[in-house]
Formats: structure tokens, C-alpha cells, sequence
């Protein structure tokens, strides 16, 4: 029964035009997105600027390329413009992925979930026929054009965002978020010249609010985008859920993607209306998009049964690598081991202070280290309350004074960080000499213990 169940839905056919809807949605977005962060100039100021880099572990080789880090941003922006209109797709979707994923890696201190997200649909999109119709490839190779794809094609990319939505709501179900109404309680009231309802932000049945509603959000919306009797208010809801959160908070491009993204919830007939609104002035060619293919389709049943078995395990990854952890023993806004890429959005107010010293095995002689000497400002605030920022910054005092000739040089840390409005407390083990520690997926002994508990997921 369940074996003829799934059969069934990998049989079942949709109309392209929903995935070729989504593929020019992603590809405009992911160029909007290019152009915006060149025209800020952020690529000079986070890539180019800085002395030193944090990297992610395993991805150490990655670095920036110097002014051929420009190159790397433009590759990415063609790449993402070949997707929107569907040209040579295949090839354009991978280079998207491995240029904006490398572009990712470049510096762990500019991570932020929605950049995860983009990586990851963009994956996805590598195995899926996007190109199959509305596309430059489908209007050249007769071939290639479809007017209908396996439903799960389509479903894939649903499940992820229900993964998303999800799981953020699951993470804010802890007792700082619920009870506490922390951080919101610290945010809000800095937002208090917002207008029209700035004023309300400091009350505080406001806060707490913000906060309930914000994880009863993220828990049903995916579920009442799927129900086809409630996906137009879901949609509402959606609008002005991100809405709200880009007027208050700085998040850049991610509320857009969001509400771009759930459009793909929608029936075929709401994305042909806008295809055919898009399409408008080449109408002449539109007919050609809406003509069946007659050529005879021809499956290779293994690379097809491939593909969907390695879709399938990194839906199965996705569903359990937020979980990992679980598999250390502290807090995980304290040690945040396990914390990225995990669909924790703006679960917490963390701020640390950290005065690293270097002393001379030798001679004993201790030095205070000028961390501006090395990195910005905004490295340096990432940095002091991260731990693995704080090891690889201690190796490169290590490594960085060895060659100005200490003996040896041993690397401690005087760090204080505070968590949600608590007050701060000492973060790492003083004595520990960082220089002999290294980063593993084990658990860093050397983090102090949590004065206190937020229980929760």
C-alpha cells in the first residue's frame, strides 16, 4: 500500500510554468541582490579592506581574491541573470551555486541564514528541469521544452521552505524567547521611531506580542501555504510579517526572498497570469511556450531514479543536521556549537568584550594585543563572543607573532560576553593557552559553563 502510495505521487505530473516561474523569480532576485551589494560597496569594505578573514572550518582554503573578488561578484550576477531568462540553465545554475557559495565562505563573520538558504535552493535547482519551458534553452531546443513535469519537482522546493519556516518556529519555542520575550524586549524599544507604531514598542505586552506571534508564525504559515483553502491569507500574513521585520530590522534582502519564494505555493494558473503578463510584449512568441512538445519524451530511468534518491537523502540531511546539537552538553546560545545553519533567525541579543595577550615562552614577557590593528569593526564585535572566531583569531596572533620573533608564543583570552540581557560573565577559561587548542566538531572544553538555563528546543 505504501509502496503503490508513493508510486502514485512520483507519477503524478504539474504544469512547468510553477517552476519556471520560480527559476526567473530566484534568478532576478540572486542579480538584485549582486548589484545591491556592489553598489553599497560592501565587496571593497568586507572583502577586500580587511587584513584578516574567519574562515569555516574545513573551508580554510577559501579566500578572498583580491580585486579579482569583483570578477568572482560579476560571474555570480551573469550566471544569476542566465537563470532569470533560462540560457544554457544547467551550466548557469552551477556556476551560481559555486560562485555565491564560495562567495558565502569567503568570511564567516557576513553568515546569515538567508545567504544558507540561497546556497541551498540553488543545489536543489541544479537537479530540477527549470528550464523546461519559459526559457531561452526551451524556445531554442525543442527537445528540452515540457509542458508538464513530476509534481515532486516542484514539492522539493515547498519542503524546503516548510524546513525553514518550521524550524525557526521550533527554535524560538525556549523559555528566553516565550517567557522572557528576549531579545524583542531589548530590539523593540529601539525602534521606537518607527512610525505610526514606534510608541507601542515599549510596552511591554507588546514585546512579549512580537514574540508569541512571531513563533506561532513560523510554526503554521508553511502549513497554511500547502491548504489551498487558506493560502491567500496565509500570503497576507507572509507580506506583512516581512514587511514589518525589514522596517525594523536591518536584514537586508531577505524579507523580499521570502515573500517572492511562498509564490510558489500557488496554483499554475496564478503563475501562467503572471507569465502571460510578463510575456506580454513578445505575446508572438508566447505560443510557443504553449505548444506541447512532439517529440517523444525518452527517460533514462537510472540518472532519473538517481537524481530523485539524492534529492531525497539531502531533504533527509536537512531535516537533521539543525539537530546536531544535541550531541554537545552546554547551552546553545552560550557555546553556540551547533548554532548555524540550523534556521536560528534572530533568536538572540549577544555582545562580548575580549582582550587577547601574547606572551613569550621564553622570556614571559606579556603583551596586550590592539585587535584593531587586524580586524574592522565589525569583525571585532563578531569575533568576541563567537568561540571558534576567538580560536582561529588567537592561531593568527600565534602564527603572526612567531615570525616577529617571540618564543613560542602563548595566547590567552581575558573574554566577557553577555546573553539576552543577563549580565555578563567570563566566557573562556583565562589560563588556557588558545595557540595549542584546535577547532574540531568536539566540544570546547574550554568555554566556561552558563551561569544560568533557557530551556527549550
Amino acid at each position: 500500500m505504501c509502496f503503490n502510495l508513493i508510486q502514485t505521487y512520483l507519477n503524478k505530473k504539474s504544469d512547468t510554468v510553477t517552476l519556471a516561474f520560480f527559476r526567473l523569480a530566484f534568478g532576478l532576485m540572486m542579480l538584485f541582490s549582486i548589484i545591491r551589494f556592489s553598489a553599497y560597496g560592501w565587496i571593497d569594505k568586507m572583502y577586500i579592506q580587511p587584513k584578516f578573514h574567519f574562515t569555516y572550518y574545513g573551508f580554510e582554503w577559501v579566500k578572498p581574491l583580491g580585486n579579482f573578488t569583483y570578477i568572482l561578484f560579476f560571474i555570480c550576477g551573469l550566471a544569476a541573470l542566465f537563470i532569470a531568462i533560462g540560457y544554457r540553465y544547467k551550466l548557469a545554475i552551477t556556476v551560481f551555486f559555486l560562485s555565491f557559495t564560495y562567495i558565502e565562505l569567503m568570511d564567516k563573520t557576513t553568515y546569515l541564514n538567508h545567504y544558507y538558504f540561497i546556497s541551498v535552493v540553488s543545489f536543489i535547482l541544479i537537479f530540477l528541469p527549470a528550464n523546461a519551458n519559459y526559457s531561452v534553452d526551451a524556445l531554442q531546443k525543442e527537445k528540452i521544452k515540457r509542458l508538464q513535469i513530476p509534481t515532486w519537482n516542484i514539492d522539493v522546493l515547498k519542503v524546503m521552505l516548510t524546513i525553514v519556516y518550521f524550524y525557526a518556529g521550533l527554535a524560538k519555542l525556549n523559555s528566553d524567547w516565550l517567557l522572557e520575550a528576549m531579545p524583542l524586549k531589548i530590539w523593540l524599544p529601539n525602534q521606537s521611531n518607527t512610525p505610526i507604531i514606534g510608541n507601542w514598542f515599549h510596552k511591554e505586552w507588546v514585546q512579549y506580542a512580537f514574540s508569541w506571534f512571531g513563533a506561532l508564525y513560523d510554526l503554521i504559515i508553511p502549513f497554511l501555504l500547502w491548504n489551498k483553502k487558506t493560502r491567500n491569507i496565509a500570503f497576507v500574513f507572509v507580506v506583512i510579517f516581512h514587511v514589518l521585520t525589514k522596517i525594523l530590522f536591518p536584514i537586508g534582502v531577505f524579507p523580499y526572498v521570502m515573500i517572492i519564494s511562498t509564490l510558489i505555493f500557488f496554483s499554475a494558473g496564478f503563475h501562467k497570469r503572471i507569465m502571460n503578463f510578463i510575456f506580454a510584449p513578445f505575446k508572438s512568441k508566447l505560443t510557443v511556450f504553449e505548444t506541447p512538445n512532439t517529440l517523444i519524451e525518452t527517460m533514462k530511468p537510472p540518472k532519473y531514479n538517481l537524481k530523485m534518491c539524492f534529492l531525497a537523502l539531502f531533504m533527509a540531511f536537512q531535516l537533521v543536521f539543525p539537530f546536531r546539537y544535541w550531541l554537545y552538553p552546554d547551552e546553545l546560545f552560550w557555546t553556540e556549537e551547533g548554532f548555524r545553519f540550523s534556521w536560528r533567525v534572530m533568536l538572540m541579543e549577544k555582545a562580548g568584550y575580549a582582550q587577547f595577550y601574547v606572551t613569550d615562552a621564553k622570556t614571559k614577557q606579556r603583551k596586550a594585543i590592539d585587535t584593531t590593528r587586524f580586524l574592522t569593526p565589525f569583525q571585532e564585535k563578531q569575533m568576541a563572543f563567537q568561540p571558534d572566531f576567538i580560536l582561529e583569531y588567537a592561531h593568527f596572533l600565534h602564527d603572526y607573532y612567531e615570525k616577529t620573533g617571540v618564543n613560542d608564543p602563548i595566547v590567552t583570552v581575558d573574554s566577557y560576553v553577555a546573553l539576552n540581557g543577563r549580565l555578563s560573565q567570563r566566557y573562556l577559561d583565562p589560563n588556557i593557552d588558545l595557540a595549542k587548542e584546535y577547532e574540531s566538531f568536539q566540544h570546547k572544553t574550554w568555554i566556561l559553563p552558563f551561569n544560568d538555563v533557557i530551556k527549550g528546543f
